[in-house]
């Protein structure tokens, strides 16, 4: 009975190995979609801005030209 209580801990330490492998792995795959969203969302703020400052800057340029022909 030693030989097969000595197997049966060795396949439930190896079982619970596993478990705490697949575990971290499912962290891990966590962590990285939460990085990939994190990247995701800066890259929109960041176009955003670029787009703000493009709308910005065709609204002075519209108004210097406004300004200008006001001059003439």
């Amino acid at each position: 009975m030693g030989f097969l209580e000595d197997a049966k801990d060795a396949a439930e330490a190896t079982g619970e190995k596993v478990g705490e492998w697949a575990g971290d792995m499912k962290d891990r795959a966590e962590d990285k979609i939460d990085e990939v969203k994190a990247d995701a969302e800066v890259k929109k703020a960041e176009a955003e801005v670029k787009k703000a400052e493009a709308e910005r800057d065709a609204t002075e340029a519209k108004n210097d030209y406004k300004e200008k022909l006001r001059d003439n």
